[in-house]
């Protein structure tokens, strides 16, 4: 289908397109089994200015675009999910520096995130604070011209290979949710070291680690927006973010389909091509039309989102949790289509069902998007009558 790309979006994904052809594709099998970091993947997206895509021009960004940054995360994803998020997760630890920053925060911070030079993180998720977000421990206390962090974090992405860090803490535990506050801390920070790496079952090139706080010690010129705005900071970024993990869900579909009408063309039984019975035909018209679906959504979200529309909450959530249950579905028909095949490790495609299922789950489980999804609609009712 024709969406309508400028000429630059054209140019951007076709770009990301060829890098994730040349450059992650080739490796992505390598990564899934060491797990290593893809530094020298991020080099090449970097030297390609895709960190730029989603940083204001007088930071060293080519300008914020949720649009842009969808497209690369797509193309990228469609090679592997895990070496996509490690860029994609940059971005959510960057947007609450573009969001809420000071024009002094800007200037210490963007640049070298805009460049590829570093790359950011965002903490928020805690043992016991996941979808309940308001539960989180961590603690920052105030001391004169610093703050006092003391918790841990987990489950966090680029976690120890980033330099950036957004982290949520509570400065006020009696407010509850309208207590916390948004920090940006700095790898290398007495008090500030890393705990577990998990080993995963999907996205594994990208690095998911504990932090841990104890009592670090941060200027109090590293507070986000003020105090009590940990939760605003963090609602604004995912309605920003969750268009990105949509194109990412997205990719990883796209994907899926691209490796599976391959197959079929050349799998052979019953002395002809598997992609001549009906019953398959019907899959991969099912698959085609959901991917396609899931498309028109993600960037119609983006574009909301780069037009300046105030509340795009409902919109994240439809686009976030629609791309990722298709990405799941259509990864699963994928590997049945590859029959016993796709079980191996040998062929790509476990790999897509493996990556697709965490899609379903961060920046908010999709059981979580639709109760977002279902207040918006409520509430947007009840201001009609």
């Amino acid at each position: 289908m024709d969406y309508l790309l400028t000429d630059e979006q054209k140019m951007i994904k076709d770009l990301a397109h060829k890098i994730a052809e040349e450059k992650i594709r080739p490796v992505a099998a390598k990564y899934d089994v060491s797990e290593e970091y893809p530094w020298d993947v991020l080099k090449v997206m970097a030297e390609s200015d895709m960190f730029g895509l989603f940083i204001p021009e007088e930071y060293g960004g080519l300008g914020t675009s949720i649009m842009n940054l969808s497209l690369a995360t797509e193309e990228f994803s469609r090679a592997c999910g895990g070496i996509a998020v490690c860029y994609a997760a940059s971005a959510l630890g960057t947007f609450p520096i573009v969001l809420f920053g000071n024009d002094e925060q800007k200037k210490k911070y963007l640049p070298d995130l805009a460049s590829g030079k570093k790359v950011a993180a965002f903490a928020i998720t805690e043992p016991e604070a996941g979808s309940d977000a308001s539960a989180i421990k961590t603690v920052a206390k105030k001391e004169g011209d610093h703050y006092i962090l003391n918790g841990l974090k987990h489950f966090i992405t680029n976690g120890g290979d980033a330099e950036t860090y957004v982290v949520i803490a509570m400065t006020n535990k009696e407010k509850g949710a309208r207590g916390a506050s948004a920090f940006i801390v700095e790898k290398g920070t007495p008090g500030f070291t890393f705990g577990k790496k998990e080993d995963k079952f999907g996205i594994r090139a990208s690095s998911t680690r504990e932090l841990i706080f104890t009592d670090c010690r941060i200027p109090a010129q590293n507070l986000l927006a003020k105090e009590g705005m940990g939760f605003i900071v963090t609602m604004r970024t995912f309605d920003m973010s969750r268009p990105g993990v949509a194109a990412q869900a997205l990719g990883i579909a796209q994907g899926a389909l691209e490796l599976a009408v391959k197959y079929v063309r050349e799998r052979v039984q019953f002395g002809k091509p598997i992609s001549s019975f009906q019953g398959i035909q019907w899959m991969l018209a099912d698959m085609a039309t959901e991917v396609e679906a899931a498309r028109a959504l993600v960037y119609s979200c983006a574009r909301m989102v780069d037009a300046g529309v105030k509340d795009v909450a409902k919109e994240s959530a439809m686009a976030k949790m629609y791309a990722s249950d298709v990405a799941m579905k259509v990864s699963v028909d994928a590997l049945q289509l590859f029959g016993g095949y796709g079980y191996m490790k040998d062929y790509p495609i476990e790999k897509y069902v493996r990556d697709a299922k965490i899609t379903q789950i961060y920046e908010g489980t999709n059981q979580v998007q639709r109760s977002i999804i279902a207040l918006q609609l409520i509430k947007e009712m009840a201001k009609e009558r």
